[in-house]
C-alpha cells in the first residue's frame, strides 16, 4: 500500500500517532498553525476517506485514530523521496543524510550497526 501524505495532513497524522486519538479540537490545539475547526474536521475527514483514519463516536464528538502505522508511512514517503530526489539512490540519500547535518558520535555507530548488521544479512 503506497501511503502518501499532504503536508497538512501529515501534521494531524503526526498528532494521532503520538496521541493514539484524538478529537477534532484535541488535533487542532496542538497543531502548529491556528487552524478553523472546520478546517481539522475536513483534513480528518479526507484522511478518513483516503482509508488512512477511522473514528468513533465519543458524545457528540468522533475520535479519529490512525489506521496506518507510522512505519508503513515512512517506508513509502521514503521511498518516495529516493526514486523522487536521489534518482532511486538508497546510497545517495544515506550520502545526504550523514554529510547534511551534525550526527553525535553515538548516532553514528549506531548507523554503522545497522548497516553492518544489513551487510552480514545480505551475505548470508
Amino acid at each position: 500500500m503506497d501511503v502518501t501524505f499532504t503536508e497538512r495532513e501529515l501534521d494531524v497524522m503526526a498528532i494521532l500517532w503520538e496521541l493514539g486519538s484524538a478529537t477534532v479540537t484535541e488535533v487542532r490545539d496542538r497543531l502548529d498553525d491556528d487552524l478553523a475547526y472546520t478546517t481539522v474536521l475536513t483534513v480528518l475527514r479526507t484522511l478518513e476517506a483516503k482509508g488512512y483514519v477511522g473514528h468513533r463516536e465519543e458524545g457528540k464528538a468522533h475520535r479519529y485514530m490512525p489506521l496506518v502505522a507510522r512505519n508503513a508511512a515512512g517506508q513509502s514517503a521514503l521511498r518516495r523521496l529516493t526514486e523522487k530526489v536521489f534518482a532511486g539512490s538508497p546510497e545517495l540519500l544515506l550520502t545526504q543524510l550523514v554529510s547534511g547535518r551534525r550526527l553525535s558520535p553515538e548516532e553514528l555507530k549506531r548507523m554503522r550497526q545497522l548497516l553492518d548488521q544489513r551487510l552480514k544479512e545480505a551475505r548470508q
